[in-house]
Formats: C-alpha cells, structure tokens, sequence
C-alpha cells in the first residue's frame, strides 16, 4: 500500500528511498520503546523515593514497625524495574502502596 505527503497542497507518493527512511524512523521510535517507558517509571519512582527519604532521619515519628514498613516500601521501589525486558511489562508494572494507605 503506497504512502503519500503533501507538498503544496497535493498529495504526492513517497519515493522508494523516502519510505524506507520512513520505515526506519519508525523501527527506530519502536525499538527505544523500552527505554522511554523505563524513564518515565524511574521519573515516577524517583519521585517517590524522594518524597520519604524524611523516614531515615533518626527523629523520624515512626515506631520501628512503621520504619520497617517504609524501608520495604522503598526497598520495593528501588526493585521496580528488575526484570523488565518489554515497554508493556513497564507499562503494567504497578506501584507498590505507601505505608498506611489502602489498596
């Protein structure tokens, strides 16, 4: 099926070479997938992170069961991204939940 662009106002048919460069902007946009979703959870997951760091501080208002909890909240962050090889796994990847929040 051929593919066309406009060029002044009119739709012409892309050359063999144009689509072939085509086609390789798109296996290239395709194949970085992995990478750019993988960003956008570690973004997301840095934030996070950052957001309880408060929790480590030795007058911290936590008992030692609650700082337990918050470390393997964070330790569950951090492990976030372990053995993700697709964008649809980083995709369904869910977050763990914050101490003291429901599910």
């Amino acid at each position: 099926m051929p593919k066309y662009k406009h060029v002044n106002n009119e739709l012409i048919e892309i050359t063999g070479v144009e689509l072939e460069e085509l086609n390789a902007r798109e296996q290239a946009w395709k194949d970085s997938a992995l990478d750019r979703e993988l960003q956008q959870l570690r973004k997301k997951r840095n934030k996070l992170l950052l957001e309880c760091d408060w929790i480590e501080l030795n007058n911290a208002p936590l008992t030692d069961l609650q700082k337990n909890e918050w470390r393997v909240y964070r330790t569950e962050l951090r492990d976030l991204t372990n053995g993700l090889t697709t964008a649809d796994e980083v995709i369904a990847k869910e977050f763990p939940t914050k101490p003291g929040k429901e599910e």
